[in-house]
């Protein structure tokens, strides 16, 4: 029985890795427009529903604090913080998609 040492271990290793192939990224979609179109749909859409979020929170804290309902105040800050986390994942994914998909053309 043959004991390889590690560094023969690691070049043999080295030259199985080296015959994988690695192709370029393909476009799946073939360049259609329908694709590019309901992503931006989604994109303003999540951007929406944030701002929408966001102004509503902002009156359930209100209504909250003059009525004297302070769970309705807990809840329209909570909401307020997951809203502007909306914001922000919206706000990283946004330039993240554009860039798969631009690497993708």
């Amino acid at each position: 029985m043959m004991v390889l040492s590690a560094f023969e271990h690691l070049t043999a290793q080295s030259a199985v890795w080296a015959d994988v192939p690695n192709p370029a990224p393909a476009d799946p979609t073939a360049g259609s427009a329908g694709i590019s179109l309901l992503l931006s749909y989604v994109k303003w859409g999540a951007l929406i529903a944030c701002a929408i979020t966001a102004l509503a929170s902002g009156g359930l804290m209100a209504v909250g604090s003059l009525s004297n309902r302070p769970d309705h105040v807990d809840k329209g800050k909570r909401a307020f913080l997951w809203a502007l986390g909306g914001v922000i994942a919206s706000a990283v994914a946004i330039p993240m998609v554009n860039t798969v998909f631009a690497a993708a053309n």
